[in-house]
């Protein structure tokens, strides 16, 4: 396992502040982990992380298998269109997060994807998701 940071994919700051890591992404999947830590939590009563921490995993887990699943990975800039989350169970405490999504279906323009969130079994989610991803032009910064 790598930092998102490390591994040279996914660099977002909002990841590496969550300490995102990167899992597995073989060809149109991507996966991801999120050690527990107290900056996660959402209700300090119970320790339960907060939702925002679930989607921005699933949100991840979904890029990454989209740039998994296209063949002009380098600078082809991917944005979320739709992603939507049903949320199963509550996380519990003290437990480390993951997520695993599959691009299943890419037009010219957009993906298509489906995701998980668990913790100690991918049988028993806390969240699924499925959602749209535009494929963009190259992705080069502005100068």
């Amino acid at each position: 396992m790598n930092s998102l940071e490390e591994d040279g994919g996914m660099k977002s700051p909002h990841g590496l502040i969550l300490n995102l890591e990167y899992i597995d992404n073989e060809e149109g999947l991507g996966q991801v982990k999120m050690p527990y830590a107290d900056i996660l939590v959402g209700d300090p009563d119970t320790g339960v992380p907060h939702g925002g921490v679930i989607t921005t995993m699933l949100d991840t887990a979904s890029g990454m298998a989209v740039k998994a699943k296209i063949e002009e990975k380098e600078n082809m800039a991917i944005a979320t269109l739709d992603l939507r989350i049903d949320y199963m169970q509550p996380a519990l405490p003290g437990a480390d997060l993951f997520a695993q999504a599959e691009c299943y279906k890419t037009t010219k323009n957009v993906a298509f994807v489906k995701g998980v969130a668990w913790q100690s079994d991918i049988n028993n989610p806390i969240a699924t998701s499925v959602g749209t991803f535009m494929i963009g032009t190259m992705n080069i910064p502005r100068k």
